[in-house]
């Protein structure tokens, strides 16, 4: 398949398997392979263009595979671009996928183990060469400042790029405010792995959704409409009209990312009420006390943080390369994550391409 299918402009796409499982069991979707040496297969696409959507870079944990890339996920969320864990290969994966450089808005690093930062000197070279105009966050734990820097600065070249240090310090903390201009709400919390490792999380603030019916009964149009959300009340008819009289709230939407971790109270914190939950899925049930051994999960658990936190669609990602071949092959993962998650759940591909679910009508 052709790589430029995969840019922002591909159109919708079927080719990929579903089943509903069991009774109490969610609904497992996985993309169709394509059998191409080095490729992940066909990339999963649910709509033709979606202002909220995550750009599967790559899915292989530690080692890189003949069909899996590093890690690496861009979340294109309306006008910001968000790259997570940018891991080897990353730059060309982007190729690939359609995602430029000029894209990217922040840059989100949940720890500095190799498979999750390994492509970030290929990405800010890349950056500076493109001249990317913006300014650029960069967030990441505080207590691996020094091999940051060393990635920062791992070659020459002319840095023109505006980048600023976001260091995440403490059990949590809020890197974007999502008041006033900010366009949604970022948060940190740390997580239980072997070296200092947080997860993120991405809230839109609350609004209100404005109902045509009312607005029709009031005799309010045009103009008027923009001026009631700004101002909250306006004269219309001889009467006062409030914005609650003609909008009901509208949650806002929320986005998680929880990598390399055991089983821990943050990564629950982080999933909570989450619309889209992205979650490494290790190793498999019946390799639960390795994955503890080694501040991993197991797909069951994140299938259990899933369902606690009430969360509409996980994400799976970050797999060992022991599931590459056999019988089954990775798609058991889906299945035991499934077992314990009654919503739906996607085992991710590289170049997949997976909307942030809509909104619930009348929500």
């Amino acid at each position: 398949m052709d790589p430029g299918f995969h840019g922002v402009r591909a159109p919708w796409i079927r080719g990929f398997m579903a089943f509903d499982g069991a009774a109490g069991m969610g609904r497992v979707r996985w993309a169709a392979g394509m059998g191409r040496p080095g490729w992940g297969g066909r990339g999963l696409v649910w709509g033709a263009v979606s202002n909220r959507e995550l750009v599967v870079l790559g899915t292989a944990s530690q080692a890189p595979t003949r069909r899996r890339n590093h890690n690496g996920y861009f979340l294109r969320w309306d006008d910001e671009g968000l790259l997570f864990d940018p891991g080897e290969g990353t730059q060309r994966q982007m190729l690939f996928a359609g995602v430029t450089a000029s894209q990217i808005t922040r840059i989100c690093i949940t720890h500095l183990h190799g498979d999750h930062c390994l492509g970030l000197p290929g990405v800010l070279a890349r950056m500076s060469l493109d001249r990317v105009p913006h300014p650029v966050e960069v967030c990441y734990p505080a207590g691996s400042r020094d091999v940051f820097g060393r990635l920062r600065h791992a070659s020459l070249f002319r840095d023109v790029l505006d980048l600023r240090e976001r260091r995440v310090r403490g059990a949590e903390a809020v890197l974007s405010s999502g008041i006033g201009t900010s366009p949604f709400r970022l948060e940190a919390r740390a997580l239980s792995h072997s070296v200092p490792t947080v997860g993120y999380r991405l809230t839109e603030p609350d609004g209100r959704r404005m109902l045509p019916d009312r607005l029709a009964a009031l005799g309010i149009t045009g103009p008027d409409i923009g001026r009631l959300q700004r101002s909250g009340r306006l004269e219309a008819g001889g009467r006062t009209v409030t914005l609650e009289q003609v909008s009901e709230p509208r949650p806002g939407q929320r986005f998680a990312f929880v990598m390399d971790t055991r089983l821990c109270d943050a990564a629950f914190a982080l999933a909570d009420r989450a619309d889209m939950l992205v979650c490494e899925s290790t190793f498999a049930n019946a390799e639960a006390a390795l994955a503890r051994d080694y501040g991993h999960m197991t797909a069951g658990q994140a299938g259990q943080i899933a369902a606690q936190g009430g969360v509409r669609l996980l994400v799976l990602t970050h797999f060992s390369q022991r599931y590459e071949h056999g019988p089954e092959g990775d798609r058991r993962l889906a299945d035991e994550a499934a077992a314990v998650f009654g919503g739906e759940v996607v085992l991710a591909r590289d170049l997949d391409r997976i909307p942030v679910p809509a909104r619930h009508p009348g929500s």
